[in-house]
């Protein structure tokens, strides 16, 4: 026997309609379904006609890492709905050591290049949330203002699960709710937020050179990055 049991295609048409609570998906006239058999209610029109592209475009075979729009919302209502607090609490977490309050001890080069690019947004999390959070030197954390803490923790708390979704992976991605934030909000895009959170490794790689395997990792990482700011715009367009 070779290989394994691989789901096919099994319909002709694909469509949207309205559902009780936002939009759902349908597969001639069997609505989709999460893995869990929990309904896929999306809560716009914009993600739901998305995540009928990605039905749509499947061949004979199913793929799955070929549809990341689903998957997503897969996770919303199996994964964050159920424990929507813990994982808010988690996220708000990464601002008691944000990346972009550690900085380099040396070379000279790093810390200015970290600086100009971190502080920028260590101000802005200031003005726009009133948090403003403290760098300190080397991996051992600074205590940060607990006041800061919770204006960030209260902002997170307040996300519906479709956008904590797409927040939970700006942030475990960069390793920062600061630019996990910034990119949501629009104050960075996409691919300057992933930047921003590459520099210690893009300076190893000016002076070291590239890992083969490392940079394909990160390439799949920026790719993910990248999906979850599109999910997050889906989650909010009418």
């Amino acid at each position: 026997m070779t290989g394994g049991w691989k789901a096919r295609r099994f319909w002709r048409e694909v469509s949207v309609g309205e559902a009780e609570g936002g939009f759902s998906v349908h597969l001639d006239a069997r609505r989709v379904m999460t893995p869990g058999k929990l309904p896929l209610t999306l809560p716009t029109r914009v993600m739901a006609e998305a995540i009928a592209a990605e039905w749509a475009a499947q061949d004979d075979e199913i793929r799955p890492l070929t549809m990341p729009v689903t998957r997503a919302a897969n996770s919303a209502l199996e994964r964050v709905v159920p424990q929507q607090p813990e994982v808010a609490a988690m996220l708000a977490a990464y601002a008691e050591t944000d990346l972009t309050c550690h900085r380099a001890d040396t070379p000279e080069a790093l810390q200015a290049r970290q600086a100009a690019a971190w502080d920028p947004l260590l101000d802005w999390a200031a003005e726009t949330h009133g948090a403003r959070l403290l760098p300190t030197v080397g991996i051992l954390p600074v205590a940060q203002p607990q006041a800061s803490l919770d204006a960030l923790a209260a902002h997170v708390a307040a996300l519906d699960a479709f956008r904590l979704t797409a927040l939970h992976d700006l942030v475990t991605l960069s390793g920062s709710l600061v630019i996990g934030l910034a990119t949501a909000a629009g104050r960075l895009d996409a691919e300057t937020g992933w930047s921003l959170s590459r520099i210690d490794e893009d300076w190893q790689i000016e002076q070291w050179g590239p890992d083969e395997e490392a940079e394909a990792a990160a390439a799949h990482k920026r790719a993910a990055f990248h999906a979850a700011r599109r999910f997050w715009d889906m989650a909010g367009c009418e």
